[in-house]
This record gives C-alpha cells, structure tokens and sequence, in this order.
C-alpha cells in the first residue's frame, strides 16, 4: 500500500509535469506527498571566489546561517511556487513538506527515501536538454539503480518532440 511518496524534482523545466503525476498519485492513494530538492554543493570555483573576498569567520558564518537561511527561503518559494502554478482549481495541496538539501541529487534523494519511509519515489527521466541522446539522465538513472522504494518514473522524452 502506498501511504507516502517523494517527489525528487531539480526546479527545471518539466518539474511542472512530474508535480502532476506526484499530485496525481497523492490523491489517488490518499497518500502524504513530500517533496525534495537536492542543490549541488558550490563547486571549487565559487568556493575559492568567496575565500578571496571573505575572512574565515564570515564565510563558516556564510556557510552555517547563510546557507540556511538560503534554504529555507528557497523551500517556501518552491511551495508557493507550486501553489500559483496549479492555480485555484487544485484546492489544498496534498504537500506535507518541501526540503532543499545540499548535496548529490542521488545521495541526498536516497537518504530522504530512508528519512521519511515513504512506499514511492516519483522523478522525472531528465533534468535538461544535454542529456536528449541518453534514455535516462544521471540522477535518474543511480534513482532506479539504487532506491530500496518503487521508482515513479515520468519520462521527458514525449516533451522534446521525439
């Protein structure tokens, strides 16, 4: 029985498409949605930008309460987000809690299956048009691979005229 499903989304392009298909699947169980998006650490780069223009104590502080900060705001954007998209028509969504972690997409995603226990995960096959020559992105791919839950999967393949 499904009770709980994770929806994994990266925030592009087709998240709208497989929001549907969570929202879908959530009301069809009557079951508790969550939803995860995972944020890539900051590359070497960036780091090494922010450690020529801040000392050591302003950027573990840019790092602790920053970061936090950063993620929360994101979070309650992506719920409202969400929310305008679907409009009025939609009524009260079935969203028990939206995180954005940092970390591995896959890692993250797998330790938020674990966290939560919930019966099913719901992810999209691609994240953008750099991957149109493979059949399953990256994420997706370590997602089926590796998920101990049933993968959801809404293929993006009918979107890019295929």
């Amino acid at each position: 029985m499904i009770r709980s499903i994770l929806y994994a989304t990266d925030l592009g392009l087709y998240a709208s498409d497989v929001l549907q298909h969570a929202l879908s699947l959530s009301r069809a169980y009557q079951a508790d949605l969550y939803v995860v998006h995972a944020v890539e650490p900051l590359g070497l780069f960036a780091h090494s930008v922010l450690q020529t223009y801040l000392d050591d104590r302003t950027l573990q502080a840019l790092h602790t309460q920053g970061l936090s900060a950063v993620m929360s705001s994101v979070e309650a954007r992506v719920l409202e987000g969400f929310q305008e998209e679907l409009g009025d028509g939609v009524g009260v969504l079935p969203i028990r809690q939206v995180r954005v972690v940092q970390g591995d997409p896959p890692l993250v995603i797998l330790e938020e299956i674990q966290r939560l226990g919930v019966d099913l995960l719901v992810i999209g096959s691609h994240s953008d048009d750099s991957a149109f020559d493979t059949h399953l992105g990256r994420t997706a791919a370590r997602l089926v691979q590796l998920s101990g839950v049933p993968v959801y999967l809404v293929p993006m393949l009918q979107h890019r005229g295929i």
